[in-house]
């Protein structure tokens, strides 16, 4: 789930900040300004913000302790965000901000990257273009809407086993394998050559029949964004700001990495923004994409059906050995009761490398939004810590008498 390879780099740009040329190559100093200036590095589109902005009201309740009791540990929140390089730590509950706590030298005005967190947005685009017309199903093969897909592993894969990633196309995720595919899509990147990557995804085999195998694939949400912007006739980056920042009411524009000069949008990655519009966005799905001004975004019922597994491939527990996770369209999703004495019935997950989060949970009305600077793409100790303080935290906002 996490990071694209040594591969991916590219040229220094102006700036007051030193940013890396290589985000999996950065030290401790200057990670940060990496992460926070993607656009010195990559060519990229703006994401235009609203003209109206969505304002997030203080809880009448916040979470102002500075230290929470974590089943036999206490976290004090300060020591908890400069372990595990925290740079936004942002909940919402019912639409209104119960914490916010920045660090890593940013603040409120600080964009910063989202890694694969971006294939949530790219989910919802999705739901959009279904709502729009510009899909016209789910199941539709991939190639109605991008013809060059014909001839290659992915002719007749349907959309929806894209969303699931079960489309049965081989490839390899793994950051310590010297062949992962993922490397390659790296290099791909690096070489900034317009349909660089969609030629490497047209030439992988096929594993397994589409639906029946789950594989988390970076590359084939690459090739799905491809897919709406084929089907809708607009950049991603232009769709994305009609359907999904300006509905939200964001506050300030936002960044889509390109795969080359004026080129497509990596669906898989790429997208910078502040943390309260990735809140915002949040709250765009847990109100099913209803706009805060009224209007319908995308389908009705479309938070839950991406959301939350709907095939024996996605189901939870089927993922890998040991997690409890199931996998909805490009969202990451948590069982119900009994698991975590079901806090998490409902709620789905957005994971980008390096410490990014986004959940969304819509029975408790809560939103979180992560934005970290993890040493490596993942951190099983600080995943684990996040996710205790996080039941902690979401516990500590329910009403007295609950």
């Amino acid at each position: 789930m996490a990071g694209q390879g040594d591969e991916l780099g590219g040229g220094m740009g102006p700036g007051m900040e030193r940013a890396a040329p290589n985000h999996m190559r950065t030290t401790p100093e200057n990670q940060a300004a990496t992460f926070r200036n993607q656009d010195q590095i990559w060519p990229h589109r703006p994401i235009r913000r609203s003209v109206a902005v969505r304002p997030l009201p203080p809880h009448e309740r916040p979470l102002t302790q500075d230290a929470f009791q974590v089943g036999e540990r206490t976290i004090r929140l300060d020591d908890f965000m400069a372990r595990r390089r925290t740079a936004g730590f942002l909940i919402l509950k019912d639409g209104r901000v119960a914490f916010e706590r920045y660090g890593m030298g940013n603040g409120p005005e600080s964009r910063w990257a989202s890694f694969a967190l971006t294939q949530a947005l790219l989910s919802t685009l999705v739901g959009a273009a279904l709502h729009e017309g510009a899909i016209a199903s789910l199941d539709a093969p991939c190639d109605l809407y991008l013809p060059q897909a014909r001839g290659s592993s992915y002719e007749g894969v349907t959309l929806r086993n894209l969303l699931r990633m079960t489309s049965g196309v081989t490839w390899d995720e793994g950051e310590n394998s010297a062949g992962a595919d993922v490397r390659r899509l790296g290099r791909a990147m690096a070489a900034r050559w317009p349909g660089a990557i969609l030629d490497l995804m047209f030439g992988l085999p096929r594993a397994a029949p589409q639906g029946t195998a789950f594989n988390y694939s970076t590359g084939e949400s690459v090739l799905l964004g491809a897919v709406v912007a084929a089907a809708t006739g607009r950049t991603l980056a232009d769709h994305l700001a009609e359907a999904v920042w300006a509905p939200a009411g964001m506050e300030a524009d936002g960044l889509w990495q390109l795969e080359s000069e004026g080129g497509l949008e990596l669906g898989g990655l790429g997208v910078s923004a502040r943390l309260r519009d990735l809140g915002r966005f949040g709250l765009l799905v847990l109100e099913d994409g209803r706009a805060f001004d009224g209007r319908r975004v995308f389908p009705a019922g479309w938070r839950d059906l991406a959301g939350q597994p709907d095939s024996g491939a996605t189901a939870f527990g089927q993922l890998m050995p040991g997690s409890p996770a199931g996998y909805g369209y490009h969202w990451w999703s948590l069982p119900g009761a009994p698991y975590a004495d079901g806090l998490h019935t409902g709620a789905c997950l957005a994971l980008g490398g390096f410490g990014q989060r986004l959940y969304v949970n819509p029975t408790e009305q809560v939103v979180v939004a992560i934005q970290s600077a993890w040493r490596q793409p993942s951190d099983p100790d600080a995943e684990v810590e996040t996710v205790m303080l996080l039941r902690t935290l979401i516990r500590a906002l329910r009403p007295a008498a609950v």
